[in-house]
Protein backbone atom coordinates (compact mmCIF):
# COMPACT_ATOMS: atom_id res chain seq x y z
CA UNK A 1 0.00 0.00 0.00
CA UNK A 2 1.36 3.61 -1.02
CA UNK A 3 0.24 6.40 1.18
CA UNK A 4 0.34 9.16 -1.02
CA UNK A 5 0.19 12.56 0.78
CA UNK A 6 1.24 14.70 -2.11
CA UNK A 7 -0.35 18.49 -1.80
CA UNK A 8 -1.27 17.77 1.98
CA UNK A 9 0.18 20.47 4.87
CA UNK A 10 0.66 18.64 8.25
CA UNK A 11 1.60 19.76 11.70
CA UNK A 12 3.45 17.27 14.28
CA UNK A 13 3.73 18.47 17.46
CA UNK A 14 6.34 17.28 19.99
CA UNK A 15 8.31 16.97 16.65
CA UNK A 16 12.36 17.01 18.07
CA UNK A 17 12.60 13.53 19.08
CA UNK A 18 10.86 10.32 19.67
CA UNK A 19 7.69 9.29 17.79
CA UNK A 20 6.88 12.95 16.54
CA UNK A 21 10.63 13.11 14.45
CA UNK A 22 9.98 9.81 13.08
CA UNK A 23 6.13 10.71 12.13
CA UNK A 24 7.51 14.23 10.97
CA UNK A 25 9.63 11.55 8.69
CA UNK A 26 7.73 9.40 7.17
CA UNK A 27 4.96 12.76 6.53
CA UNK A 28 7.70 14.22 4.27
CA UNK A 29 8.69 10.92 2.42
CA UNK A 30 5.06 10.34 1.68
CA UNK A 31 4.94 13.97 0.05
CA UNK A 32 3.55 16.34 2.86
CA UNK A 33 4.92 19.53 3.56
CA UNK A 34 5.13 19.08 7.67
CA UNK A 35 6.00 21.86 9.89
CA UNK A 36 7.77 20.19 13.06
CA UNK A 37 6.63 22.14 16.20
CA UNK A 38 8.20 22.20 19.82
CA UNK A 39 8.68 23.91 22.78
CA UNK A 40 12.22 24.39 21.58
CA UNK A 41 12.04 26.14 18.45
CA UNK A 42 15.78 25.35 18.42
CA UNK A 43 15.66 21.80 18.40
CA UNK A 44 12.50 21.82 15.77
CA UNK A 45 14.73 23.48 13.17
CA UNK A 46 17.29 21.08 13.45
CA UNK A 47 15.17 17.64 13.48
CA UNK A 48 13.44 19.44 9.95
CA UNK A 49 16.27 20.81 7.77
CA UNK A 50 17.87 17.26 7.13
CA UNK A 51 14.32 16.40 6.01
CA UNK A 52 14.65 19.12 3.21
CA UNK A 53 12.71 22.18 1.30
CA UNK A 54 9.18 20.66 2.18
CA UNK A 55 9.98 20.71 6.06
CA UNK A 56 9.76 23.39 8.44
CA UNK A 57 10.46 24.03 12.46
CA UNK A 58 8.41 26.29 14.51
CA UNK A 59 8.32 26.58 18.28
CA UNK A 60 4.49 26.21 20.16
CA UNK A 61 3.65 26.03 23.53
CA UNK A 62 0.68 23.70 23.61
CA UNK A 63 -0.73 24.71 26.96
CA UNK A 64 -1.11 27.72 25.31
CA UNK A 65 -3.94 29.51 23.39
CA UNK A 66 -2.32 31.77 22.15
CA UNK A 67 0.43 29.79 21.05
CA UNK A 68 -1.00 27.13 19.20
CA UNK A 69 -3.30 30.09 17.55
CA UNK A 70 0.29 31.33 15.97
CA UNK A 71 1.51 28.28 14.86
CA UNK A 72 -1.98 27.44 12.94
CA UNK A 73 -1.32 31.03 11.42
CA UNK A 74 2.12 31.18 10.95
CA UNK A 75 1.85 26.84 8.77
CA UNK A 76 -1.59 28.81 6.85
CA UNK A 77 0.38 31.89 5.66
CA UNK A 78 3.51 30.02 4.62
CA UNK A 79 1.53 26.67 3.41
CA UNK A 80 -2.43 28.20 2.81
CA UNK A 81 -3.87 25.80 5.40
CA UNK A 82 -3.86 22.94 7.64
CA UNK A 83 -5.02 19.42 6.15
CA UNK A 84 -3.40 16.96 9.02
CA UNK A 85 -2.89 17.36 12.39
CA UNK A 86 -0.59 14.80 14.83
CA UNK A 87 -0.15 15.68 18.23
CA UNK A 88 2.49 14.23 19.80
CA UNK A 89 3.80 16.89 22.50
CA UNK A 90 3.29 15.12 25.82
CA UNK A 91 5.34 14.56 29.39
CA UNK A 92 5.43 11.80 31.53
CA UNK A 93 6.60 11.82 35.16
CA UNK A 94 6.72 8.48 36.61
CA UNK A 95 6.05 9.79 40.28
CA UNK A 96 4.12 7.16 42.30
CA UNK A 97 0.21 7.87 43.76
CA UNK A 98 0.81 9.29 46.89
CA UNK A 99 3.84 11.74 46.04
CA UNK A 100 2.15 13.58 43.02
CA UNK A 101 1.90 17.15 43.93
CA UNK A 102 -0.76 19.47 42.82
CA UNK A 103 1.22 21.24 40.31
CA UNK A 104 2.73 17.97 38.59
CA UNK A 105 -0.69 16.52 37.84
CA UNK A 106 -1.67 20.37 36.29
CA UNK A 107 1.21 20.32 34.29
CA UNK A 108 0.59 16.68 33.05
CA UNK A 109 -3.32 17.28 31.88
CA UNK A 110 -1.50 21.10 30.76
CA UNK A 111 0.66 19.47 28.46
CA UNK A 112 -1.56 15.65 27.52
CA UNK A 113 -5.19 16.98 27.61
CA UNK A 114 -5.29 21.09 27.43
CA UNK A 115 -2.92 21.24 24.71
CA UNK A 116 -4.19 18.05 22.43
CA UNK A 117 -7.67 20.03 23.08
CA UNK A 118 -6.15 23.16 22.09
CA UNK A 119 -4.39 21.60 18.55
CA UNK A 120 -7.46 19.88 17.61
CA UNK A 121 -9.71 22.58 17.83
CA UNK A 122 -7.20 25.40 16.22
CA UNK A 123 -6.63 23.09 13.26
CA UNK A 124 -10.04 21.77 12.67
CA UNK A 125 -11.35 25.41 12.43
CA UNK A 126 -8.68 25.52 9.17
CA UNK A 127 -9.65 21.88 8.04
CA UNK A 128 -13.44 22.90 8.01
CA UNK A 129 -12.57 25.45 5.37
CA UNK A 130 -11.08 23.02 3.03
CA UNK A 131 -13.22 20.25 3.52
CA UNK A 132 -10.94 17.59 4.56
CA UNK A 133 -8.88 16.66 7.48
CA UNK A 134 -7.34 14.40 9.45
CA UNK A 135 -6.48 14.27 13.37
CA UNK A 136 -4.38 11.74 14.98
CA UNK A 137 -4.17 12.40 18.53
CA UNK A 138 -1.02 10.34 20.57
CA UNK A 139 -3.13 8.58 23.38
CA UNK A 140 -1.16 4.86 25.10
CA UNK A 141 -1.84 2.04 26.27
CA UNK A 142 -1.85 3.39 29.38
CA UNK A 143 -5.20 5.35 28.25
CA UNK A 144 -6.59 1.53 28.34
CA UNK A 145 -5.01 0.12 31.30
CA UNK A 146 -2.44 1.71 33.63
CA UNK A 147 1.20 2.79 32.13
CA UNK A 148 4.33 0.81 32.82
CA UNK A 149 6.40 3.95 33.75
CA UNK A 150 4.17 6.79 34.41
CA UNK A 151 1.84 7.72 37.56
CA UNK A 152 -1.76 7.99 37.81
CA UNK A 153 -1.48 11.32 36.29
CA UNK A 154 -0.11 10.23 32.73
CA UNK A 155 -2.27 7.05 32.71
CA UNK A 156 -5.56 9.40 33.46
CA UNK A 157 -4.12 12.14 31.25
CA UNK A 158 -4.13 9.26 28.41
CA UNK A 159 -7.74 8.19 28.95
CA UNK A 160 -8.43 11.36 28.89
CA UNK A 161 -7.20 11.65 25.56
CA UNK A 162 -9.15 8.62 23.87
CA UNK A 163 -12.82 10.55 25.15
CA UNK A 164 -11.55 13.87 23.32
CA UNK A 165 -10.87 11.72 20.35
CA UNK A 166 -14.14 10.25 19.99
CA UNK A 167 -16.29 13.21 20.80
CA UNK A 168 -14.33 15.44 18.81
CA UNK A 169 -14.67 12.85 16.17
CA UNK A 170 -18.46 12.67 16.17
CA UNK A 171 -18.89 16.08 15.84
CA UNK A 172 -16.40 17.04 13.19
CA UNK A 173 -16.98 13.71 10.63
CA UNK A 174 -19.77 15.98 8.75
CA UNK A 175 -16.89 18.66 7.51
CA UNK A 176 -14.88 15.69 6.53
CA UNK A 177 -12.50 15.56 8.94
CA UNK A 178 -11.59 12.08 11.24
CA UNK A 179 -10.19 12.02 14.47
CA UNK A 180 -8.23 9.25 15.49
CA UNK A 181 -6.04 8.15 18.52
CA UNK A 182 -3.02 5.36 18.75
CA UNK A 183 -1.80 3.26 21.51
CA UNK A 184 1.85 2.87 21.89
CA UNK A 185 3.32 0.78 24.14
CA UNK A 186 6.86 0.69 25.47
CA UNK A 187 8.22 2.32 22.41
CA UNK A 188 12.32 2.92 22.44
CA UNK A 189 12.11 6.48 22.77
CA UNK A 190 13.82 9.20 24.77
CA UNK A 191 11.47 9.27 27.17
CA UNK A 192 11.75 5.78 27.94
CA UNK A 193 15.40 5.65 27.87
CA UNK A 194 14.97 8.72 30.47
CA UNK A 195 12.42 7.32 32.81
CA UNK A 196 14.27 3.75 33.52
CA UNK A 197 16.88 1.58 33.49
CA UNK A 198 18.05 -0.08 30.89
CA UNK A 199 17.68 -3.42 32.99
CA UNK A 200 14.41 -2.71 33.15
CA UNK A 201 13.54 -1.78 29.76
CA UNK A 202 15.17 -5.42 28.94
CA UNK A 203 12.84 -7.14 31.39
CA UNK A 204 9.37 -5.49 30.39
CA UNK A 205 10.59 -6.22 26.69
CA UNK A 206 11.16 -10.15 27.37
CA UNK A 207 7.16 -10.03 29.26
CA UNK A 208 5.78 -8.53 25.71
CA UNK A 209 4.69 -11.76 23.21
CA UNK A 210 6.75 -10.11 20.78
CA UNK A 211 9.41 -9.59 22.63
CA UNK A 212 11.30 -6.61 22.39
CA UNK A 213 10.40 -2.69 22.28
CA UNK A 214 8.45 -0.63 20.00
CA UNK A 215 10.45 1.28 17.01
CA UNK A 216 9.20 5.14 16.86
CA UNK A 217 9.11 4.14 13.04
CA UNK A 218 6.54 1.33 13.34
CA UNK A 219 4.15 3.91 15.15
CA UNK A 220 5.18 6.98 12.56
CA UNK A 221 3.93 4.28 9.85
CA UNK A 222 0.51 3.46 11.70
CA UNK A 223 -0.05 7.11 12.23
CA UNK A 224 0.63 7.65 8.27
CA UNK A 225 -1.79 5.18 7.37
CA UNK A 226 -4.36 7.49 9.60
CA UNK A 227 -3.60 10.61 7.66
CA UNK A 228 -4.08 9.18 4.41
CA UNK A 229 -7.25 8.57 1.78
CA UNK A 230 -6.64 4.83 2.78
CA UNK A 231 -8.35 5.67 6.41
CA UNK A 232 -11.26 7.62 5.01
CA UNK A 233 -13.92 5.18 6.78
CA UNK A 234 -11.98 5.42 9.96
CA UNK A 235 -12.95 7.86 12.60
CA UNK A 236 -13.40 8.10 16.72
CA UNK A 237 -11.08 4.74 16.96
CA UNK A 238 -7.80 4.22 19.09
CA UNK A 239 -5.20 1.51 17.57
CA UNK A 240 -3.01 -0.47 19.40
CA UNK A 241 0.33 -0.81 19.09
CA UNK A 242 2.50 -2.59 21.46
CA UNK A 243 3.48 -5.65 20.75
CA UNK A 244 0.89 -7.62 22.31
CA UNK A 245 1.04 -5.97 25.81
CA UNK A 246 -2.54 -5.34 26.08
CA UNK A 247 -4.87 -7.82 24.36
CA UNK A 248 -9.03 -6.35 24.95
Amino acid sequence: MKIDLGGRTAIVTGAAQGIGRQTAQHLVAAGATVALADLDPTRARAAAEPLGPTAFGLGVDVRSRASVDAMIATVADRCGGVDIMVTCAGILYPTRFDAITEGEWEQTFAVNVTGVFHCCQAAARSMTARGWGRIVNLSSTAGKSVSTLGGAHYTASKAAVLGLTRAAAKELAPFGITVNSVCPGLIDTEMARTNTTPERLDAYARSFPIQRLGRPEEVADLICFLASDHAAYLTGASFDINGGDLMI
